[in-house]
């Protein structure tokens, strides 16, 4: 994988981005292109490419992602009504940026399926 992606850029700080989030392992900021009132991009500091890459010793990092979003929809005031967190794997998932990382979406009602 290379470790100049786009998210890559913005964890070294060569690239601004409204960061919310920021701990040893987890970086979370604000989407460029938000889909809904909130969202934030909760992204590893460990280059992975794909959900597919994510190795066994990948895990509690990958469960960061995870609270990292709970912790922040918390602060955000939107876990009461409810978000949505999001992982989309290669092209045909979605993936745009060949580095992991987890959508949170909230702030309005959600739809189903989401397309």
């Amino acid at each position: 994988m290379s470790e100049d992606t786009l998210f890559a850029r913005i964890i070294r700080r060569e690239i601004p981005a409204d960061i919310v989030h920021e701990d040893e392992h987890v970086l979370g900021f604000r989407d460029i292109d938000p889909k809904a009132p909130v969202h934030v991009l909760f992204v590893p500091k460990k280059a992975i490419a794909t959900i597919d890459d994510i190795q066994p010793e990948d895990a509690e990092l990958v469960g960061r992602l995870f609270l990292a979003a709970a912790a922040f929809a918390r602060r955000e005031g939107i876990a009461q009504d409810g978000y949505r967190v999001v992982m989309n794997c290669r092209e045909h998932g979605g993936q745009s940026v060949y580095h992991i990382h987890l959508h949170l979406l909230g702030g309005r009602q959600m739809g189903w399926p989401p397309g």
